[in-house]
């Protein structure tokens, strides 16, 4: 029986792994070994950060809504306190995107919140 050659497989499979290692430097793109395991940490790291970006995003909106929590004379914290007792439902994207875009709305929302926070205030 002939002795079967794997060739044609062999070569579009290290095709695909140095296609997606178009951008790394030197052994990266040219040594297949090297390149296989640049290949897998860089897929990892992709799917690691990919959910690192959710919080990093919540960072930033935690970070603007302070800001202008602060221009109307609060703090985030109160902010939110006050909106929870007002009862205003508005996710913290939402939130964050009205206060950079929107400031008279955004002073709305906390001259509401303060009002509420106070009414439990004084009610307690």
């Amino acid at each position: 029986m002939a002795r079967v050659r794997s060739r044609v497989q062999t070569r579009n499979r290290h095709r695909k792994v140095f296609a997606l290692n178009a951008g790394h430097h030197g052994k990266r793109t040219t040594n297949y070994k090297v390149a296989h395991q640049s290949m897998i940490h860089a897929l990892r790291y992709a799917t690691v950060h990919r959910r690192d970006r959710k919080g990093d995003f919540r960072r930033l909106w935690i970070v603007r809504i302070n800001a202008a929590a602060r221009l109307n004379d609060m703090t985030y914290g109160q902010l939110i306190d006050g909106m929870n007792k007002a009862g205003i439902e508005l996710n913290r994207k939402a939130l964050a995107e009205m206060a950079v875009r929107e400031p008279a709305a955004f002073a709305a929302v906390a001259a509401q919140a303060k009002a509420a926070r106070s009414a439990a205030l004084v009610a307690a």
